[in-house]
């Protein structure tokens, strides 16, 4: 019996980010597709407060916020860790995924949004690019030689920035303003710890496109 079900979506780059984390161990798990249209009575009771995926449950009991679970999952299960041991790489993990997380929202006005709303988003994703580009240079990996918390973390930055660019036709992300940036995106999504944890790239392109056209 399953005692670990994921409430998510399957184009959700947090949703990913737990997914990642529970293969990674080893964790066999139930994936629960959510229709956010019409939320399920299970994701409304396990989330009550922000009433959004993704939500782990493990043995009956609800766990929310993706940076939350991994870290529970981390804890938890056997298999290789995802934070570092050293105390002060792990803080340093814990910063770069939470300044990666804090900039998501500017990174979808940037690429799904018109008008003020997306000049807006756009200033804040290249600001947040020069600062990558900066700490990225010769780097594979955000902290020490191993993949762990901030590069799941990164999976937006990572994959799907540029599924959005090409959806959108904005052009933002190029290796002549971005170059260290560009260099590590490339290695990481064909890095073996990564591509097989990416949803498939046609059928998010075109579930962007579509949603971008909507939008």
């Amino acid at each position: 019996m399953v005692d670990v079900k994921l409430l998510g979506l399957w184009y959700s780059p947090a949703s990913h980010k737990v997914e990642w984390a529970l293969k990674l161990k080893g964790v066999k798990y139930e994936f629960i597709g959510e229709n956010l249209q019409n939320k399920s009575p299970l994701l409304l009771e396990s989330n009550p407060v922000h009433k959004k995926i993704p939500v782990l449950i493990h043995s009956g009991k609800p766990i929310c916020e993706s940076s939350v679970i991994v870290e529970y999952i981390d804890e938890t299960f056997e298999g290789p860790s995802i934070l570092p041991k050293d105390p002060y790489d792990r803080a340093l993990a814990r910063f770069w995924a939470k300044f990666l997380n804090d900039k998501v929202g500017a990174a979808v006005n940037a690429f799904l949004h018109k008008g003020e709303e997306q000049e807006k988003g756009k200033e804040e994703v290249f600001e947040m690019l020069k600062i990558l580009d900066n700490e990225l240079k010769d780097k594979q990996f955000f902290v020490g030689d191993k993949f762990g918390y901030a590069d799941i973390a990164a999976n937006f930055v990572g994959y799907w920035l540029g599924v959005f660019q090409e959806a959108s036709g904005v052009e933002l992300v190029t290796s002549e303003n971005f170059p260290n940036f560009c260099a590590w995106r490339d290695e990481y999504v064909n890095c073996s710890q990564v591509k097989e944890y990416l949803p498939p790239r046609n059928d998010f392109l075109a579930f962007i496109q579509a949603y971008a056209s909507k939008t």
